[in-house]
């Protein structure tokens, strides 16, 4: 969530912003009265704290001076006192989270360079790469593919799990690995840190990643237990510093996540996410960068390429898309995703879909999260932290099958992946 300092001083570019993802500015004001509320209610709280501290020693004192009534009447000032005291703290408790929850609901502050739109078809595109290839023969999507190939079983992972799982074969099997190894290799190799994560949070932990409001009908949660299945590596990494304050010798902070992602992915019902494009279990690397206020949009621009970079290696066409005001989360500031070519989507006419997202989410989750640094001047400041995804294993297999397919119906495999694939450089019938 914002700073609240942030929104005191500055309620009018809050509102502009707010304005801008077509939110209703009214809550802006809403905030600032409930915090107003909570400040008076401290400060007689502050006040009823040192009256008890004064009345007591009034108690102490008559108590010495053997002066047994007025220490009698003393008392039970104190009681009143310490009635008051809890029920003006329960206040200020119940002013505080009242005020945070309506906070949670403001989105972070948009950078300049985000273009208006109300929804995901007003995104705006600002380079593709690459060479989208042409077919002399009818192609087949990934999900003839798969099963032709003997790469993935839908109808038995159906059974066992239900819609939108699936079991990997064979080849496959390699793929999602040597995906996953190619890319950290190439994060490794930029003195990226590893670190492999817990595939659970609590909800204290998961609230500073997401907004559990917007993110009810993603988020699998666990039965009678303070537990979520993580949606991404993000969410544990950006609670990897949670209530800490960082030096300056830390930052910044690259880390290259490693997990297996879990997702509701409720609705889109259509050929185009069957199979393994839209899934409720995948793995993921990811990119995640703390740094200073001054240097994110410099790591955005670092994150952003080193995706790039993996996609144009991989042989993969695919189009950069930043992403419009009325598509942005709440925690964004500014997001560009990647949208890799697959040519059986949409009726086998092709179509860019996505397949990873850069977010800088400036200091909107260390907040939440309590995550500081330590400044030249000795001053505690939020963090900026910042993500992106690096490679998935299933939406790269799709548009690795879809965009390497032959006329014979084999795979050829990309050649970056070769070192991964214990020697196989092309995906062909069983016998």
């Amino acid at each position: 969530m914002l700073d609240i300092h942030f929104v005191r001083e500055h309620p009018d570019v809050v509102k502009q912003s707010e304005q801008r993802r077509h939110h209703d500015i009214s809550i802006v004001d809403q905030v600032l009265k409930l915090d107003d509320n909570w400040k008076t209610s401290l400060k007689t709280l502050e006040e009823l704290n040192r009256q008890r501290n004064l009345v007591s020693e009034e108690i102490n004192k008559a108590k010495k001076d053997k002066k047994n009534a007025l220490a009698d009447e003393k008392i039970q000032e104190m009681r009143n006192v310490i009635n008051t005291l809890k029920e003006t703290q329960d206040k200020v408790d119940s002013s505080l989270k009242e005020r945070n929850t309506l906070l949670k609901q403001i989105g972070n502050i948009l950078h300049a360079s985000v273009p208006d739109g109300k929804d995901d078809s007003q995104n705006k595109e600002i380079k593709k790469v690459g060479t989208i290839p042409k077919f002399n023969f009818p192609i087949k999507d990934h999900i003839e593919l798969g099963l032709d190939l003997d790469l993935i079983d839908l109808d038995t992972a159906a059974q066992n799990s239900g819609a939108r799982f699936y079991y990997l074969k064979n080849e496959a099997v390699l793929l999602s690995q040597a995906l996953q190894r190619f890319a950290i290799d190439r994060l490794l190799k930029k003195k990226y840190t590893l670190i492999q994560t817990p595939y659970m949070l609590n909800k204290a932990a998961l609230e500073g990643g997401v907004n559990l409001s917007e993110f009810k009908d993603t988020i699998y949660k666990i039965e009678d237990e303070d537990l979520y299945l993580i949606g991404t590596s993000e969410h544990p990494l950006v609670a990897l510093k949670k209530d800490q304050v960082l030096t300056q010798d830390e930052l910044p902070l690259k880390i290259c996540g490693l997990s297996a992602c879990f997702r509701k992915e409720l609705g889109a019902h259509g050929r185009d996410d069957k199979g393994i494009f839209r899934v409720h279990q995948f793995n993921k690397v990811e990119q995640i960068v703390y740094c200073k206020p001054t240097e994110s949009y410099t790591y955005f621009q670092e994150l952003q390429q080193n995706s790039e970079d993996m996609f144009e290696e991989l042989g993969i066409p695919f189009r950069v898309v930043q992403i419009c005001t009325g598509d942005l989360g709440n925690k964004q500031a500014l997001q560009y995703d990647i949208e890799a070519w697959m040519p059986g989507q949409n009726d086998k006419k092709g179509n860019y879909r996505e397949v990873t997202s850069c977010s800088n989410c400036t200091n909107y989750q260390a907040v939440t999260l309590n995550t500081k640094y330590l400044t030249k001047e000795g001053k505690k400041e939020y963090i900026h932290m910042l993500n992106n995804t690096a490679m998935t294993d299933t939406r790269p297999i799709v548009a690795i099958l879809e965009n390497y397919q032959t006329k014979e119906g084999t795979v050829k495999i990309p050649k970056a992946l070769w070192p991964y694939m214990n020697g196989i450089k092309e995906i062909k019938q069983k016998k």
